[in-house]
């Protein structure tokens, strides 16, 4: 599953790595959004595949941030 960011952001950093199971409504990324930290949620339960963005890179909003499988 795509996981998209749902605000315009900077992206701080990864709570969990490539490889690793997630449940629903775990941290996956950590954003920086109108001075504010947003955190980028797991809608499903998975395995990380892949993030398609860096820490330090911006982001719009409906941007895909990572794959969850």
């Amino acid at each position: 599953m795509e996981i998209k960011s749902r605000v315009p952001g900077k992206i701080v950093r990864f709570e969990k790595q490539v490889g690793e199971h997630v449940e629903v409504k775990d941290v996956l990324i950590v954003m920086e959004a109108m001075k504010m930290k947003q955190l980028v949620p797991s809608p499903v339960a998975g395995t990380v595949k892949e993030y398609k963005v860096q820490p330090g890179d911006r982001v719009s909003a409906g941007t895909v941030v990572a794959i969850v499988e």
